[in-house]
Order: C-alpha cells, then sequence, then structure tokens
C-alpha cells in the first residue's frame, strides 16, 4: 500500500496531505487485524497458549466476540481521524 499511498499524493495536494491517509492505513490495519484469529500474529499466539494449557480456543468463537469489538475500535479510530486531522 505503501506506493500506492505515495501515487496518490499529487491528487491529494502533494506529500504534505496524506498525513490522514497514512494515519488512516496505520490504524486499519493495526485494528482491523484484531476481527478475526487469522487476523493478527498476536491472536495466534494467545490461541496456541491456551491450546497448550487445554483451553478451546475456537476460531469461530473467537470471531464472534472480537468482531464487533473490532468494529467498535475501527469506528472510535474513524471518530478521531475526522475530529484530529481533518
Amino acid at each position: 500500500m505503501v506506493p500506492l499511498i505515495k501515487d496518490v499524493a499529487p491528487s491529494l495536494g502533494g506529500t504534505a496531505q496524506l498525513t490522514p491517509v497514512w494515519w488512516a492505513h496505520s490504524l486499519g490495519a493495526c485494528l482491523g487485524g484484531n476481527g478475526s484469529l487469522i487476523g493478527a500474529s498476536a491472536n495466534l499466539t494467545v490461541a496456541g497458549f491456551a491450546e497448550q494449557d487445554r483451553v478451546p480456543f475456537r476460531f469461530w468463537r473467537f470471531t464472534s466476540v472480537a468482531f464487533p469489538l473490532m468494529l467498535l475500535t475501527v469506528a472510535a479510530a474513524h471518530v478521531y481521524l475526522v475530529l484530529r486531522l481533518l
């Protein structure tokens, strides 16, 4: 995505105008991965530790809890970006 963001810089008014885009990309990548078990490496690590301790850790159960929470955090990040950067 970095080359694509750099390529759209002229149409957005130059590289100085890319700050909101960089923040949106960063927050989206970081927070969006929390919605499923395979979306972030930390989720898989915790699942592995849980399985070692014989705690059942299933994909759909994790996703059913994590996905709504991920939507809330992405929405909060969106509000932050609109208020802070635009």
